[in-house]
């Protein structure tokens, strides 16, 4: 064999050799990519064909090899890394010849276009990476950024260090609107690094700061990153623990997991949300402490006086923050006496399921003992105890047995209604949002007329008082709307008040509109209302709308009352979809739900109108047009990479690369070791690689090891996702230095960048070291969430 090594092992480093080259000879990334597979697959027929590349292949017709599998040993856990003494046999890279090879690697690729790119399962979350870019690249045109940053270092300043945790603020604060790294990391390099600067900030602690906070996009949702990496890893974890659950002598994954293998693009936001939030805040940590160590390299700066009016010493903290928690934790306990919730009295005609064991118990003996290693002998005993529970009452329902018939429809319907709570959480829920606006206008403008709160606080009352005593589960929206119509009426009269008093606050001014954003997109995502695709269509409408908005209101001559109308026809058609039932293809519909959907139908064609309106506001003001160009140029680079990484896969396919590396990781007994060589593995990688490349050709063939055990999936991908994060700042090739190098003064040089972001780089194995021993930071929002 040429050196002494494996054909395998040679036909790895040619690919990778070609594929790093390809990458450094400056070509787009995209082409270089699958141009790579093509060279080295080339490369690799000729060097087989000369029988310079040969394989050492276990001989599974040898004696040894019979034994092994007859002692129980797995066929796909035998390999020459787990016993080495097995016989072998030598035979070419491509034993079938390369033409055969090449000959399946074009059925294969169309295949996976086919699958993965044009018209598979996961295209529809797909469509969500080029409508968040969308929304963000929107966002970052409207300048917000802008007022971010002058309002939080307004903020923040006086504090020792007080502009560096004003960065991580703002960078958390756009990660969670427009997570497009690049656009982060070059406007507050070009808007806060010069200030930092004058102000005395150290360079290294400037560009580091900047640059580590610009890539929080990663990870803090909704994130590119974790779109492209759980549609990958989604896929990935369900094959994997198929396979795992039938080489445990299981029939599937549902019976050995005791639950789907299932891993969304949402339940994945959930768990990312803590993670980014706990690195945030690490970054600001640090730039505290260095300021309290070194402060004549992080000194506060003294900025104008303010304008929040303060009346008495605890005004701020009352209004603030204790009135607001307060409401808060009133509507919880109302809700957790039961005396608010849903008033929802339908019933179905199907009976529910009915109790189910925790466990599937019909199984063989060998699944037997998978499942009772896999989950303890004591979940398996409350199993086979509740099983036997059920068979004792004559076993689950058949389907047939489960219809309900009308006697027992009307009689659950009677303990519906009995059983509903007095108060309506859809109306709590807007009670709650108008007491903390009041409190927060009160802290804002305490000097102004008291006569609108006292109006708003009435009106809150009078609802709550009218909602205990008339409002039911029976009561009709439509006579909903009339009891309520006067305090409804009373309440908006003093919002418009309020919202008056709530704009002379600057953060609230630049905070409140992309933070209503914000919650828009995440909590549809995170409240399991709707799935990432629809909620990045949501956040791209929004954005238009507030970037439409902004221009307007910098323009004299045109009004920005229609972005407002069709900002109220969006909350309208919301409203009425919550309250109404809007299903007019029913056989009976009552007159009130018809005119709802009418009403809603005039909202959604106000709406359409609106966003017409605010293109062509974009488009004379020249931010459509480049927003656009930047949206396509993005999403054509993602999917181009997805095609070219398709490629260099399947050459790896071809040889047995992809397999090689594959049983090298089983050959660990340990997954938890396994998992250390990936994370080590990426980290390095992170070096000369960027995350996309990453994703689509290093997760797909670690991917069916990690994802094939007893590990957490969510907790594997979010760890992932926090190492693709560390590769922007990783010198020498980390994108966010390669941005901000592009931005800084001619005084911050290459080496005040690269010693600046290693504090960071220690961060993030800081984060990651603390995410491998307390997962629950990852797991535990997910887990609170579902349940």
């Amino acid at each position: 064999m040429l050196f002494g090594m494996d054909g395998v092992e040679i036909g790895l480093i040619i690919t990778f050799a070609c594929l790093f080259g390809a990458i450094m000879s400056g070509y787009p990334v995209a082409f270089s990519i699958g141009g790579a597979g093509i060279i080295a697959f080339f490369i690799l027929a000729l060097l087989s064909d000369a029988g310079i590349l040969l394989h050492q292949a276990v001989d599974d017709r040898s004696a040894e090899y019979a034994q092994l599998v007859a002692s129980g040993v797995a066929r796909d856990t035998i390999s020459l890394f787990r016993y080495p003494d097995l016989p072998t046999y030598v035979e070419p890279l491509f034993a079938e010849g390369w033409q055969r090879a090449f000959d399946r690697n074009i059925a294969l690729i169309t295949n996976r276009m086919n699958e993965r790119v044009f018209a598979g399962p996961s295209i529809e979350t797909l469509l969500a990476v080029s409508m968040f870019v969308l929304m963000g690249i929107t966002l970052e045109r409207s300048r917000i950024a802008n007022d971010l940053l002058t309002t939080m270092a307004r903020v923040f300043g006086p504090l020792p260090g007080g502009l560096a945790v004003s960065i991580v603020v703002v960078g958390a604060f756009l990660a969670a609107s427009t997570g497009i790294v690049g656009a982060t990391v070059v406007t507050m390099g070009l808007l806060a690094l010069p200030t930092m600067l004058r102000s005395g900030y150290s360079p290294e602690l400037s560009t580091g700061v900047i640059a580590a906070s610009g890539t929080l996009g990663q990870i803090i949702p909704p994130s590119i990153v974790i779109v492209l990496l759980g549609t990958l890893a989604g896929d990935l974890y369900s094959t994997a623990q198929e396979e795992f659950a039938q080489a445990n002598m299981c029939p599937d994954a549902l019976t050995y997991l005791g639950e789907p293998a299932v891993l969304s693009v949402g339940t994945l936001f959930q768990a990312a949300l803590l993670p980014g939030i706990f690195l945030a805040f690490l970054y600001a940590a640090y730039a505290f402490c260095f300021a309290m160590v070194f402060p004549d390299k992080a000194p506060p700066v003294r900025g104008g006086p303010g304008e929040v009016k303060i009346v008495g010493p605890y005004h701020n903290v009352t209004w603030y923050l204790g009135v607001p928690v307060a409401i808060i934790l009133f509507a919880i306990g109302l809700s957790t006496v039961g005396l608010s919730g849903s008033q929802n009295v339908n019933v179905s005609t199907i009976a529910a399921q009915g109790q189910q064991a925790v466990l599937r118990t019909n199984v063989s003996a060998d699944c037997q003992a998978s499942m009772i290693e896999r989950h303890g002998q004591d979940k398996w005993d409350l199993a086979v105890a509740q099983q036997a529970e059920i068979d004792a009452d004559g076993g689950a329902l058949s389907q047939e047995d489960r219809v309900l018939s009308p006697e027992q429809m009307a009689e659950a319907r009677a303990s519906a209604i009995q059983n509903a709570p007095m108060l309506s959480s859809n109306l709590m829920l807007v009670w709650v949002m108008a007491g903390i606006a009041l409190a927060l206008s009160i802290a804002t403008a305490p000097n102004r007329p008291m006569l609108p709160i006292f109006v708003g606080v009435g009106a809150i009352a009078a609802g709550i008082v009218l909602d205990a005593a008339f409002i039911g589960p029976l009561t009709s929206p439509g006579t909903t709307f009339l009891i309520l119509a006067i305090p409804f009426a009373a309440l908006l009269w003093s919002m418009r008040h309020v919202a008056s008093r709530l704009g002379e606050n600057d953060l609230l001014r630049v905070v409140f509109p992309p933070l209503v954003l914000i919650v828009a997109v995440l909590g549809s995502i995170l409240g399991g209302i709707t799935n990432p695709t629809p909620a990045a269509a949501l956040g791209a409408a929004g954005a238009l709308l507030l970037a439409a908005y902004r221009k307007l209101a910098e323009d004299p001559e045109r009004s920005a009352l229609p972005v407002l109308i069709g900002t109220l026809a969006i909350a309208l058609m919301l409203i009425l979809g919550t309250t109404f039932d809007l299903r007019i293809s029913l056989e009976q519909v009552s007159v009130e739900n018809y005119i709802a959907f009418v009403v809603a139908l005039i909202c959604y064609a106000i709406t359409m109108l609106t966003l017409l309106y605010c293109c062509w506001i974009l488009w004379i003001k020249g931010v459509l047009t480049p927003v656009v160009r930047e949206t396509a140029k993005v999403t054509s680079m993602v999917f181009a990479i997805l095609i070219g990484s398709q490629l260099l896969n399947l050459v790896l396919i071809s040889f047995g690369g992809e397999h090689y590396i594959q049983d090298f990781l089983k050959s660990f007994d340990s997954e938890l070791k396994v998992f250390l060589i990936v994370m080590l593995v990426l980290f390095i990688l992170g070096f000369v690689l960027d995350f996309l490349e990453i994703i689509y050709i290093v997760i797909p063939i670690v991917g069916p090891v990690i994802y094939g055990g007893t590990l957490d999936p969510k907790w594997v991908t979010i760890m992932i996702a926090v190492n693709l994060q560390t590769s922007f700042l990783t010198p020498p090739f980390g994108f966010a230095l390669f941005y901000l190098r592009g931005v800084a003064p001619v005084s911050v040089t290459t080496g005040h960048i690269y010693r600046g972001v290693l504090p960071f780089v220690a961060i993030q194995m800081l984060g990651l070291g603390l995410l491998w021993l307390f997962p629950s930071i990852v797991t535990i929002v997910p887990d609170l969430l579902s349940n």
